[in-house]
């Protein structure tokens, strides 16, 4: 058992690592067909990561799971959203996913659970804290799903503590917002970010809390797959998983935070952007027929959907 003191960041490196090994082997089993390709990258100004895609499987169309720890200087882009005044280091680690299926009556998912430590010349101990979650982006919603997926969440945030689900729910309502569109990206999940540790103890909670978020992504995806892949469906269905899947491109390149501060720290641009889809589509003014169920999905893509109760 690893005591409260000794969470150190190398202890948060193995265990994202080990993460990243154990769905990356549940996915191909639950694909069939599927294995990822490993790309291990060094970042020039420090650190490195371990790179997985998977192309062309029975479920998965293509995947990403991506593991970093790197270091270095901190950007004057990420000083400033940081509010600090002085030169700074920072040390960064985590693992991200994101999955685009073939069949589009399986959902896109995406988790990421990371470690973030920045310390300056005149506080050499710094400041260090957590961040992650889950989302869900079917393209077409289906509210037993929704509720199934959401108190999924709920059970793993109540266990540790019973005011995390109605906090990192909002959070992730309003992180996973496309403005210019007016819709969210898909139905929310739970979001998170500097949850700072005040002592050793305070610190080992919060590291279970990230563990348990990265050990739910797994059963959760591998059961869409498993329900969803036998669905049939029309050229109908597939044009709009394509208009769906230009969304999810529009929030990753325009709005996540994520995708900034890879880019501004000039992380690995393959694996920053591994999280876009294969192919997807943008049709001028596209207005789906009143009452269809691409437009009853449109009207759920909405915040604040209390989906455990519904």
């Amino acid at each position: 058992m690893i005591t409260a003191s000794a969470i150190t960041k190398e202890t948060i490196v193995h265990f994202f690592m080990d993460l990243q090994d154990r769905i990356c082997q549940a996915l191909e089993a639950a694909d069939g067909t599927g294995r990822f390709r490993e790309d291990a990258w060094e970042r020039p100004g420090g650190g490195g990561g371990r790179s997985r895609v998977l192309s062309e499987g029975e479920v998965i169309e293509k995947g990403g799971v991506g593991f970093s720890a790197v270091q270095g200087e901190a950007t004057a882009a990420t000083l400033k959203t940081l509010n600090l005044t002085e030169p700074a280091d920072f040390f960064a680690t985590g693992v991200s996913i994101v999955l685009h299926p073939r069949n589009p009556m399986v959902p896109i998912i995406h988790m990421n659970v990371r470690y973030f430590e920045m310390s300056t010349a005149t506080s050499v101990v710094g400041q260090s804290w957590f961040g992650g979650g889950i989302d869900l982006t079917p393209h077409y919603v289906v509210d037993e799903d929704a509720r199934w997926f959401h108190q999924t969440l709920k059970t793993v945030c109540d266990r540790h503590n019973p005011t995390y689900y109605d906090q990192f729910k909002p959070w992730a309502d309003n992180y996973f917002y496309i403005p210019h569109r007016q819709e969210t990206r898909g139905i929310g999940g739970i979001f998170f970010d500097y949850l700072k540790p005040t002592d050793d103890a305070h610190k080992a909670a919060l590291f279970a809390f990230v563990q348990d978020v990265g050990n739910v992504f797994a059963p959760i995806y591998t059961h869409f797959m498993a329900q969803n892949r036998g669905l049939s469906f029309t050229e109908r269905e597939k044009n709009w998983q394509l208009l769906r899947r230009g969304r999810y491109v529009e929030f990753n390149l325009v709005w996540d935070r994520g995708t900034k501060f890879g880019l501004e720290t000039n992380g690995r641009t393959e694996s920053i952007l591994m999280s876009m889809p294969p192919q997807a589509n943008w049709i001028y003014d596209y207005q789906p027929e009143p009452g269809s169920p691409e437009q009853q999905t449109l009207n759920r893509l909405k915040k604040d959907i209390d989906w455990v109760n519904r």
